[in-house]
């Protein structure tokens, strides 16, 4: 499968490209809340368009058991809907066990982040999700600069064309032009300097 390469300066591109960046600071900054909440490393997760919350690196044990679903591969527990008392608790036991799991919820419900899908930006940058769930893609803004990696071709007289003829479309972003994989590369590491600049800060 073959990449594609693209920039555009276009200040309404730009500015979507920042928006989503934006977006997901702040998932992850309330991603780090919500594990300060609780105590223990949030995971951070992702499908085929979002990212999303998952569970919390509590270890494990019985009392955990009550509240929490057992650790995924990677030690991650999800937080039950409801709790599950052990077995033979009393009837005031199961009262303490549901209370404090109505007490986790609240605390979950509270600091968790919303779901973010870059879809939503990927749409209104005018690009076909349905290709870009097929051939993926990549996007990154640098000095003013929107970069954008797709496993699909855009092509603007194409666009135009099957826009007017009412047949799908890959889509077209606006202000982009093809550039060199050496361009796009470039581009790419500058970013991740700056990245790690402002992470050491």
């Amino acid at each position: 499968m073959a990449d594609f390469y693209y920039k555009s300066d276009a200040p309404a591109v730009v500015a979507l490209v920042r928006e989503w960046f934006d977006q997901k600071a702040a998932f992850d900054a309330q991603l780090a809340k919500l594990g300060q909440a609780f105590g223990a490393k949030p995971a951070s997760m992702r499908d085929v368009d979002s990212h999303y919350a998952g569970g919390l690196k509590l270890g494990r044990g019985a009392a955990l058991d009550v509240h929490w679903r057992l650790p995924d591969d990677y030690g991650y527990r999800s937080l039950r809907t409801n709790a599950v008392p052990p077995k033979g608790a009393s009837k005031a036991e199961r009262q303490t066990v549901r209370a404090e799991h109505e007490r986790l919820v609240a605390l979950w419900q509270q600091h968790c982040p919303r779901r973010i899908s870059s879809h939503e930006t990927w749409e209104q940058l005018g690009i076909n999700t349905g290709n870009l769930l097929l051939c993926g893609g990549v996007m990154f803004e640098l000095n003013g600069i929107a970069y954008f990696l797709l496993g699909f071709q855009i092509d603007q007289a194409d666009h135009l064309a099957n826009t007017t003829a009412s047949k799908p479309t890959s889509g077209w972003i606006d202000g982009a032009i093809e550039i060199l994989p050496s361009e796009y590369e470039a581009a790419r590491w500058q970013k991740l300097e700056q990245h790690k600049e402002t992470s050491h800060a």
